[in-house]
């Protein structure tokens, strides 16, 4: 793995490819900070394969995952017969990691009880097993991360000073998606292609409607999220153009400019969606498949926000402000006739 693999092009990612650069080769210790979601993993595992450590394992212990009374054994291990049920000898990370990287993800969930013996581990490279007074010397490096301010939680005594400089001789810190808007349409661009190959989808094309909705959107779970939402995307898909369930996306009000509720902004795009597809609701090229939605259901969404063609001029353009409310019961009994009559297959409204 190297920073190629990583994807993007603003400023912002590249400030943080220097840092990794720089780094990588020595053994210094890092601190990644970044909010859930920001790649701080990947970021750990690029300075591990870039590093001379790397024909060795990058071993990851992610300290909230675990019960705080395992972690002291994960860490360091134990012999047999430490404590009830520990029926063999445990080899811990630190150990397993000799000679390549240690990991710590999430390190200030770890117990403030254990951080003594990590600090002296780190600094000796020595520590024991549970149950042996025999000293193991190991040559690790040490990679922390964290979705915490723990400048902030050594002045709420939460955790310790000294452990705190000693990971953090080499910060790097990870900027949010909303920051680096610029990277949204790569990263999309690579999800499609990741995910249809793994789902047997072929895509050739992302609607430009689409790719404006994603873009608009704040991704409070920032590249995972924005992962996780093409995958869904792709396996929703149907064709070569990409099917995104964006009404999802409208729920920021900033999404759509001129919004003023969440049910102006998902009226707003279902009918820039009706109007680019002549109205036409069901069918590959409907405005249903556009949206990623069933026919059925966006169906039922037009009716609970009023949308016919007749009363679509009283909304207003699809960027601009909503109109004046509308007939609403003319425009119900419209759907409603239209379903009972069966003209929703493929048709238009």
């Amino acid at each position: 793995m190297s920073t190629t693999e990583l994807i993007g092009s603003s400023p912002e990612l590249a400030a943080v490819l220097e840092d990794v650069k720089a780094v990588a080769p020595t053994d210094c210790a890092v601190l990644i900070q970044g909010e859930t979601g920001t790649g701080k993993e990947l970021i750990a595992r690029v300075i591990h394969e870039s590093s001379d450590r790397r024909q060795h394992p990058c071993v990851v212990i992610n300290c909230a995952a675990l019960p705080a009374a395992l972690v002291e054994s994960e860490l360091f291990g134990h012999e047999r017969g430490a404590f009830t049920g520990a029926h063999s000898a445990h080899m811990g990370r630190f150990q397993v990691a000799d000679r390549g990287t240690l990991f710590l993800d999430e390190i200030g969930e770890l117990p403030m009880e254990l951080q003594p013996k990590l600090l002296r581990a780190i600094q000796e490279q020595a520590f024991e097993r549970l149950g042996s007074s025999r000293t193991i010397r190991v040559d690790v490096r040490i990679i922390a991360a964290t979705n915490q301010n723990l400048g902030g939680l050594v002045e709420a005594r939460q955790f310790r000073m000294d452990l705190y400089y000693r990971l953090n001789v080499f910060p790097i810190t990870l900027p949010p998606l909303r920051d680096r808007t610029g990277d949204v349409p790569l990263l999309v661009h690579h999800f499609v292609r990741q995910y249809a190959s793994r789902h047997r989808r072929f895509i050739t094309h992302v609607p430009d409607d689409v790719m404006a909705a994603i873009a608009a959107y704040h991704w409070p779970g920032n590249v995972r999220e924005l992962q996780n939402f093409i995958e869904r995307a792709v396996v929703l898909t149907k064709g070569g153009e990409l099917q995104a369930p964006v009404v999802e996306l409208v729920s920021k009000r900033s999404a759509i400019p001129g919004v003023r509720t969440l049910a102006d902004a998902e009226r707003a795009h279902i009918l820039s969606a009706l109007r680019e597809t002549n109205w036409m609701v069901g069918g590959p090229k409907g405005a249903a498949a556009r949206l990623g939605l069933f026919r059925t259901t966006l169906i039922a969404k037009m009716r609970k926000l009023g949308i016919s063609r007749e009363t679509a001029a009283e909304w207003g353009p699809p960027a601009g402000s909503a109109g004046p409310l509308f007939r609403r019961a003319r425009a119900l009994g419209e759907i409603e006739s239209a379903m009972e009559a069966g003209a929703t297959s493929a048709d238009s409204f």
